[in-house]
């Protein structure tokens, strides 16, 4: 399998969703803005956001597709025991759910106080207004969990991008709840927001049920059996959830902190900030771990250890081409981009520069967000998911530690600044120890990239710091203006980067063909 191909395919629809997500979150600027009512609204999303992160894009991947492809590898490539053991994790995994969803709906109001710490001087009317917010959002968790097993399946036999494509229903059913059914009042379009999620998680599972039926995948519900390989996928979960979930449980924690002691508004810029930040975790993180896990996994089966090593490689190298000059973009340019994207109708200029501010703050932390993506996988193809954990819950206790000391002086940037030094601490946990075991040796031509692929993000941040004042007059004009503004901007930011890659010759034109048509060394075998 071509690894820059099959990120493309999922990058792809990744990037779609993303585009949507930033429409949507531009909608959701202009009806609700940054108010209690959309820091309520964020706060019931937050939960069953967090299980979207955790389980379709971490923690049930990383415990059920290793043990997937090993079934089929057993059977010399069929997938009927693979199959029935898919039907027995779906068995129990629903049962555990809808107890789960019950048990959540009858503890909204703990489960909100919890999330929020109140909120900071909210009325009871208001806090009754939050957690019938939660209320309408909890059973996402059902659905979202019951698609990341669908989409496990599915990219285990290397269909990845009907999974990728599964959250454009999520932006496209929010987007229609905001232009069909937004009103003067922000809270009452904040609760059709929070109806809309649950919708949206129910056509996400339509559709996976769907594609699966349409690859020849059947599944029934059996009598739930805690079988020997069920039990053993139950024990691998948990493990893998705290470690590839530790920057969205450092979210919960800095989200808790921000509703509980600062002032109204201020979870809504650490949101946005967040979103925008998420753009590039999504488009390469997300869609790198997707696709170096069923890969690495099926090398090591076959005993392929060194194009193991070698595809991980690639994959940091990937990161880095991408996330370095992201991250210089999003501190340098970050005014201009939130205004483009957020600033008009009850979304002012104060909001932006507080937004950009607490962007600045998660930027710096936004290669380690995605190389915790790329990294996991060298754990988790080896059936590996407590090492992780371990690394998590450090990451954790820095996260709140730092939490603690920084949201007084620092305010709304106090929180995104401890998530992105706690991330980074996780990262080198996660490297050095792969490093010790001889899992993850970089390679010359890693080494190389990396210090000229920085040089060239640099050189990058340099143009765009001297053109932003050119950009900024028009991206608070009217919308096409601003779109266009911040296109532009954009594109002047990739021109510049790619000049300065070739200029340094961290990349040249013979190595991106060289990338597009390299055939992975698994399909030769």
């Amino acid at each position: 399998m071509n690894l820059t191909k099959a990120l493309g395919s999922v990058g792809g629809l990744t990037l779609a969703s993303r585009v949507l997500g930033l429409v949507r979150d531009a909608l959701f600027a202009r009806y609700i803005g940054a108010s209690f009512a959309s820091d309520a609204f964020l706060i019931a999303f937050r939960l069953p956001n967090m299980f979207r992160a955790l389980f379709a894009e971490g923690a049930f991947s990383a415990a059920f597709i290793p043990m997937f492809n090993r079934k089929s590898a057993e059977e010399g490539g069929s997938l009927h025991a693979a199959i029935g053991f898919a039907q027995d994790a779906l068995s129990v995994l629903l049962l555990v759910l809808l107890v789960m969803t019950i048990v959540m709906e009858l503890a909204a109001w703990p489960v909100t106080y919890l999330l929020s710490g109140g909120f900071n001087g909210a009325s009871p009317e208001q806090f009754d207004f939050a957690v019938q917010l939660a209320r309408f959002t909890f059973p996402y968790l059902l659905f979202i969990s019951l698609v990341s097993l669908l989409g496990g399946i599915l990219n285990s036999i290397h269909k990845f991008w009907v999974n990728a494509a599964a959250p454009i229903l999520l932006n496209l059913t929010l987007i229609a709840a905001l232009v069909f059914f937004h009103t003067a009042d922000p809270l009452l379009t904040a609760r059709n927001q929070a109806i809309a999620v649950t919708v949206a998680g129910a056509l996400q599972l339509a559709w996976l049920a769907w594609a699966c039926h349409q690859n020849g995948v059947g599944l029934k519900l059996r009598w739930p059996r805690l079988t020997p390989d069920v039990k053993k996928l139950l024990g691998l979960i948990w493990p893998a959830a705290a470690g590839a979930g530790a920057v969205q449980i450092n979210l919960v924690i800095s989200t808790a902190l921000a509703a509980s002691l600062l002032p109204e508004g201020s979870v809504s810029y650490i949101y946005y900030a967040d979103r925008l930040n998420q753009l590039p975790l999504g488009l390469i993180g997300i869609g790198l771990g997707t696709v170096l896990l069923p890969t690495i996994s099926k090398l090591l089966s076959a005993g392929q250890d060194a194009a193991a090593m070698d595809t991980q490689n690639r994959g940091l190298e990937l990161a880095l081409f991408f996330t370095l000059p992201a991250t210089v973009a999003l501190v340098v340019c970050g005014v201009p981009i939130i205004a483009a994207l957020f600033q008009h109708g009850k979304f002012t200029s104060g909001d932006s520069i507080a937004t950009a501010q607490a962007l600045a703050a998660f930027s710096i932390g936004l290669p380690s967000y995605v190389l915790v993506k790329v990294l996991t996988p060298g754990f988790y193809a080896r059936s590996d998911t407590r090492t992780p954990v371990r690394f998590a819950t450090v990451s954790i206790a820095v996260n709140l530690i730092l939490n603690l000391a920084f949201i007084v002086p620092l305010k709304h940037m106090g929180p995104p600044l401890a998530t992105a030094l706690s991330s980074t601490i996780n990262v080198w946990f996660l490297y050095t120890t792969l490093r010790k075991r001889g899992h993850l040796i970089p390679d010359t031509r890693l080494r190389r990239r990396a210090v000229r692929l920085a040089g060239a993000a640099i050189l990058m941040g340099a143009a765009m710091y001297l053109l932003n004042d050119q950009f900024t007059p028009y991206t608070t004009g009217p919308s096409i203006t601003r779109w266009l503004a911040m296109a532009v901007l954009v594109a002047t930011g990739g021109l510049v980067y790619a000049t300065a890659c070739f200029a340094l010759r961290a990349y040249l034109p013979a190595d991106l063909k060289m990338m597009l048509s390299r055939k992975s060394r698994d399909t030769k075998a």
